[in-house]
């Protein structure tokens, strides 16, 4: 199968989802729901850590299917699901809403020769696909589809996720798209693609 072919079923196999109150919520009470968020992710979205994402930008339907994950127990970490318990659907389209109207500053400084080709032309002996066919090639990814933008996202964070999805750790990709693709991925191609993606955009 061509890498364009590829990328072709990638896109088509990945359906539209919208929560019940995604699309809904309230920023201005979306600020207000997610101060303990805030603690972490930063009062806009920019993430004081290294290791934890940034929320600014990012689409509210994924946002929305991250917190509903880590609630059901579909996608694992202890401090999330913790944070996440008792928030009901209101409270997410709320949260979801406010950190998506947030601007991602990112990383002007990371940029990568490699991590860009990847991004954009993916590695065809390898079978790798361009990251860019289906999250964009502005790294904006899909909002319906609820695949995350990735523009300005921390390369810490980006590495460890592609990692997880590679090793199987993380496994709340649908139809196993992510973990397919990072399995084929080197470390020095992942560490690329997490330094190439935290400049794209930055301001």
């Amino acid at each position: 199968m061509t890498l364009l072919r590829l990328v072709l079923f990638l896109l088509i196999s990945i359906p539209v989802y919208s929560y019940a109150a995604t699309g809904e919520g309230s920023v201005e009470q979306g600020q207000v729901t997610s101060g303990t968020c805030q603690g972490c992710h930063g009062p806009d979205g920019n993430s004081f850590s290294p290791d934890w994402p940034n929320l600014a930008s990012q689409n509210a339907n994924y946002l929305s299917k991250q917190i509903h994950d880590f609630q059901s127990g579909a996608r694992k970490d202890p401090t999330m699901s913790s944070m996440v318990t008792g928030l009901e659907e209101g409270d997410i389209a709320d949260i979801a809403a406010y950190f998506a109207a947030q601007q991602v500053k990112g990383d002007p400084a990371s940029q990568s020769s490699l991590g860009k080709k990847l991004y954009l032309g993916g590695n065809r002996y390898t079978h790798v696909p361009a990251c860019a066919g289906c999250h964009g090639p502005n790294g904006a990814g899909n909002g319906p589809g609820a695949i995350p933008h990735l523009a300005g996202q921390k390369s810490a964070y980006t590495t460890k996720a592609l990692k997880d999805f590679k090793s199987g750790a993380r496994s709340n990709d649908r139809n196993q798209i992510m973990r397919d693709i990072a399995s084929k991925m080197t470390e020095q191609e992942i560490d690329a693609v997490a330094s190439f993606l935290a400049g794209l955009g930055a301001k």
